[in-house]
């Protein structure tokens, strides 16, 4: 036997022969043709199964790969799931276990009222993961994107001017910013007293008012920042109690000794109100324009808040969630928006819905001016603790309801001799409540303060008078209209007698007075 049969003998059994030649090898291969055999190289084959096909694509093996790998990490997380359940069994009834449940289940209490806005049909315990997965898949592809924006322009920085207010000092030490406008203290006719609203200083006051209108009237107009806000120095514990105490020490510290006006305007009018429910007695009466309620006010009906919340944007609504339930996670959207340092739209960093009026006056130039100055100067500080406090205040129990406002008349007491009174006498019943005049605005057209809230508050004080603004919205017709503002100053005070007269013009004779005229008016008339 030669070398090559001993080699073919002994790869027999494995399919595989060697050609001496290549005159065998083609043989070899045209006979493996009918046999199911392939031969492979020189001399070389293998033998496949019969029936099977040609090999796969490559496309096929990735598929099968991509497959098997989800088979393999789907067992190995079941597995991984097995070994925690089995690891973590028993672990509720330690003191560790029972500690972090209990926080827990605490935590879950807190968020129950969230399964309200899921469908009726739907488990929270299947919902939930869903909708936090598809959540955080969102924030991820939002941050790829952000990610691959290139030429993005540098957003401007807000100007915050150099400190430059007059302040007073408090009883508790405090210092307050304020700003004085319109004629003399010892010569105003009225005083008018203004607390700003949300992201707003002193600054504000009634945005646009002329110097000319304030002294035609007789008109003192008195600013100040809330604390933190401005150049006021913050708080320790806020509440509208301490509101109204602070206005009424700014009041006595300028000089004012009559009664004065309050104005409330938009987030500030909670503050107004306070005044009214605390201060009755040194009001001479409240002026307000789209004052915002509580909307978790105890007194609103179903169709009330139903309306107001569904006029609301989103955003807008989430605030008032969070500040009523989560007032801790505020600062974190309020740094990234109007503490940011960067400029911003208001409609955008007070998540507002906008009329067509309004629209067209914040993009005048004379507002946008206004507007960043304003809120410039109410982040001075950088903290985000006052924003924090006042967003609190606006949903949380005020200490007073706005029921409490309306004129009645006080309850004589129960008895044998207040029954004989009313018998045999006229009894003449004290009226309690806020007895001076209250004057409310409000544009059809706005979308910050609905309507329904100024009916709620038409319900809770019937004395006060509404006045319904045709086509006006939140800002048109309190910030840069002068026509509207001489329409408040004549409602308010009728008609403009100027400021008062000093001692020395009171005193003065007539037939001096008359003189001096005459000489004014010869002088005049030879220029």
């Amino acid at each position: 036997m030669t070398w090559q049969e001993e080699l073919a003998s002994l790869v027999g059994d494995t399919g595989i022969r060697y050609a001496a030649d290549a005159a065998v090898a083609e043989e070899e291969e045209r006979d493996a043709g009918d046999t199911g055999v392939r031969v492979l190289g020189k001399g070389y084959y293998r033998v496949y199964e019969e029936g099977a096909g040609p090999e796969e694509s490559l496309k096929e093996q990735v598929t099968g790969f991509v497959v098997a790998t989800g088979e393999m990490l789907r067992e190995l997380g079941c597995g991984f799931w097995d070994v925690a359940q089995q690891s973590l069994e028993g672990v509720g009834e330690t003191y560790v276990g029972k500690k972090v449940r209990g926080h827990w289940d605490a935590v879950l209490r807190r968020l129950e009222f969230m399964n309200e806005y899921l469908p009726e049909d739907r488990d929270p315990a299947h919902a939930w993961p869903i909708v936090i997965t598809v959540f955080l898949l969102a924030l991820l592809v939002l941050s790829v994107n952000n990610g691959n924006e290139t030429s993005v322009e540098a957003p401007k920085k807000l100007y915050v001017s150099p400190p430059s207010a007059s302040r007073i000092q408090l009883l508790d030490g405090r210092y307050m910013a304020y700003q004085e406008k319109g004629v003399l203290a010892e010569r105003a006719r009225f005083f008018m007293i203004a607390p700003h609203a949300f992201l707003s200083s002193r600054l504000a006051g009634i945005p646009g008012i002329k110097e000319s209108l304030l002294e035609e009237f007789g008109v003192r107009l008195i600013t100040y920042d809330l604390p933190g806000f401005g150049e006021s120095d913050p708080h320790p514990i806020r509440n509208l109690n301490s509101s109204a105490m602070d206005m009424l020490h700014l009041a006595n510290a300028l000089g004012v000794t009559d009664k004065f006006w309050v104005v409330g305007y938009s987030g500030g009018a909670m503050h107004a109100w306070a005044a009214v429910h605390y201060l009755p007695d040194r009001l001479a009466g409240a002026a307000m324009f789209a004052p915002m309620s509580n909307p978790y006010d105890s007194s609103l009906n179903k169709e009330e808040i139903r309306k107001t919340w569904d006029e609301w944007t989103m955003k807008r609504r989430l605030m008032y969630v969070l500040a009523r339930r989560f007032p801790s996670l505020l600062p974190y959207f309020y740094h990234r928006n109007f503490l940011s340092g960067e400029r911003g739209q208001p409609e955008k960093w007070l998540s507002l819905s906008l009329g067509k009026k309004d629209k067209s006056l914040l993009e005048e130039p004379v507002f946008r001016e206004f507007w960043e100055k304003d809120a410039g100067e109410s982040v001075r500080q950088g903290d985000a603790k006052p924003f924090v406090e006042e967003a609190m205040l606006q949903v949380s129990n005020w200490g007073f309801g706005l029921a409490d406002l309306q004129v009645q008349n006080q309850h004589q007491g129960k008895g044998l001799l207040p029954w004989l009174k009313s018998l045999y006498g006229r009894v003449e019943h004290e009226q309690a409540g806020f007895l001076s005049p209250i004057h409310v605005w409000q544009g059809t057209d706005d979308h910050v303060v609905p309507p329904s809230m100024i009916e709620f508050v038409r319900r809770m004080i019937p004395g006060a008078t509404v006045h319904r603004l045709l086509g006006e919205g939140h800002f048109s017709y309190f910030c840069f209209c002068d026509d509207c503002h001489r329409q408040i100053f004549s409602t308010l005070f009728g008609i403009p007698r100027g400021p008062l007269l000093t001692e020395l013009e009171v005193d003065r004779p007539p037939n001096e007075q008359h003189i001096q005229d005459i000489a004014s008016h010869d002088c005049t008339e030879q220029e």
